[in-house]
């Protein structure tokens, strides 16, 4: 069988992203790697790591360990292990943009990120809000952002907003869209035939009957009632203190949260080294760290690659669902 072909982006070059794909390509696998980065960040990351790496044109199949196939997007300038420059934005960006491009055209089948460092872009010119809005717009569609690890599933019907503004963004159209993309995300990129989703209160106890709020009774519960007659399969709206527990877990496919920190604590708490970050909703399967840049392990050879490792399986997994007929 021909293996699926990933596209790999680092992030970050002064952060741990270029070593972590030094590890990742380290790994026996049954997909094909392309990074989209300098090749002397990955040739240093490589250095300080005592680990091999072959560097082979772009258009080769990489699954060997050792081997990554690279398109060269240089950097501005070499940059030290743990102190990014802004000039080196562009190139940042550049990889992103032209990783996604590569995946909207056919060449590959899902992309793969490490962190990036959202200040640094910013000083380096670029107005850049996430990863996830910039793809969303490269590709001219709405998404969802989902973060998963072996024990649960959480999206996000806002993700970074002030905890005031939630919710007024807390919209019955916003709620449809991320339970709709998250239904149709669970059938097809996870193969669950009926997924059963739980939808998490807004407020404290789940509005307590009106008694804390009255988001669930005004616009929550109308909403999935209308969901559920067209053969959605929503259980809630949950008080987000008890949605957790595992014997409740079992009972889910995934987890829809209000807004970011109601449901990615506990996801982080459950499993952080091996959590992802989805964006749902794209042409092809993004699958990301659930970290940051970790400036202060940069070249030290200590950061754990495990998120990495989860988010390149995750993401051929659900290339493969994608492209399997039903």
């Amino acid at each position: 069988m021909t293996p699926v072909r990933l596209a790999l982006v680092p992030g970050e070059p002064a952060g741990v992203g270029p070593e972590l794909c030094v590890h990742l390509a380290q790994r026996p696998r049954d997909y094909a790697l392309t990074a989209f980065a300098d090749a002397r960040s990955l040739r240093a990351a490589a250095e300080a790591l005592s680990l091999p790496l072959h560097l082979l044109d772009a258009g080769a199949v990489a699954t060997q360990p050792g081997e990554l196939a690279l398109v060269e997007i240089p950097n501005a300038v070499v940059p030290d292990f743990g102190r990014p420059d802004p000039r080196n934005a562009e190139a940042v960006i550049r990889a992103l943009r032209e990783a996604a491009r590569g995946c909207l055209d056919g060449r590959y089948a899902g992309v793969v990120t490490g962190p990036v460092h959202k200040a640094v872009i910013n000083e380096g010119g670029i107005a850049y809000t996430g990863t996830t809005e910039l793809l969303a717009e490269q590709a001219g569609r709405e998404v969802v952002m989902m973060l998963a690890n072996d024990i649960v599933r959480v999206a996000l019907v806002t993700t970074h907003l002030p905890l005031r503004e939630v919710a007024d963004a807390i919209t019955a159209d916003a709620l449809e869209r991320t339970l709709r993309i998250t239904h149709d995300a669970l059938r097809r990129d996870f193969g669950i035939a009926e997924p059963v989703i739980a939808v998490l209160g807004l407020n404290p106890h789940a509005g307590e009957a009106g008694h804390l709020g009255r988001e669930e009774l005004d616009l929550i519960e109308p909403l999935l009632t209308k969901l559920r007659a067209d053969g959605m399969r929503l259980v809630g709206p949950l008080p987000a203190d008890t949605a957790f527990l595992p014997a409740k877990l079992r009972g889910f496919d995934a987890v829809v949260a209000m807004y970011h920190d109601q449901g990615l604590p506990v996801l982080k708490y459950s499993g952080f080294e091996h959590a992802v970050n989805l964006t749902l909703g794209l042409p092809y399967p993004r699958v990301a760290v659930d970290h940051g840049t970790a400036l202060d392990l940069a070249g030290k050879g200590t950061a754990d690659p495990s998120s990495l490792f989860a988010a390149a399986d995750t993401c051929a997994r659900i290339a493969r669902n994608r492209h399997t007929p039903a």
